[in-house]
């Protein structure tokens, strides 16, 4: 179920909310990012598991513009430049990249309020999102998602038959790079190799249970 974006609360709507707690604190609220290059399944393996652990997904919000197959709320939230500029400027996004002249941004308060009312959002982000979002929630669970090999990736981009071999090239050194830096980085929790889908979504599954069950000690 994707989250709703909202407009903060003001500081006395927030106090009045801090001395009525509407959520059992039994139950642990967790941010799940995942990432991994193109190709390798992230998007299959996100959905799969928001359905099997009952999570929210993140919708984003952009600046591209919005297109017949897509649905405002649902594939992302389509804002105006001076709008997402406002948005950027108020600290309303966990974390924002510009790509190919558009913004895109996560917005933080939905993320925020699921969380503390005890649900598992996730999100679906590339490295440089995740890195942002890690400065902001250190303890948001970080998932990333590898092919077994990469020859696997370039067969994969190649089998989707959908985009000339220039762009499959581009594409495939994209992935590299984003790998690299997925390890370099140090953000990331656990590493997922997509070798056989059902056993990377169980895993990724796996990983969110362990991370709320250590989050409840």
């Amino acid at each position: 179920m994707p989250l709703s974006m909202t407009t903060p609360q003001s500081s006395s709507s927030r106090s009045s909310d801090a001395q009525t707690p509407t959520h059992s604190t039994n139950v642990s609220g967790l941010l799940v990012v995942i990432s991994g290059p193109s190709g390798v399944g992230k998007t299959t393996i996100t959905r799969a598991v928001t359905d099997s652990v009952g999570a929210e997904f993140s919708v984003s919000a952009t600046t591209r513009p919005i297109t017949e197959a897509d649905v405002e709320g649902r594939d992302y939230f389509f804002l105006s430049a001076t709008a997402f500029e406002a948005k950027l400027a108020n600290g309303e996004f966990l974390e924002h990249a510009q790509v190919f002249g558009n913004f895109y941004g996560t917005p933080r308060q939905p993320i925020v309020d699921a969380r503390d009312a005890g649900k598992v959002v996730i999100l679906e982000i590339d490295v440089q999102g995740a890195i942002q979002v890690r400065e902001s929630l250190p303890d948001a669970l970080m998932l990333f998602i590898l092919p077994p090999s990469e020859a696997e990736l370039l067969d994969r981009l190649r089998n989707r038959q959908r985009e000339s071999e220039e762009v499959i090239a581009r594409r495939f050194k994209e992935a590299q790079g984003e790998m690299e830096l997925a390890r370099s980085s140090g953000v990331y929790d656990q590493f997922i190799v997509n070798d056989d889908l059902d056993r990377a979504i169980a895993d990724a599954a796996t990983a969110i249970h362990n991370a709320r069950q250590q989050a409840r000690v």
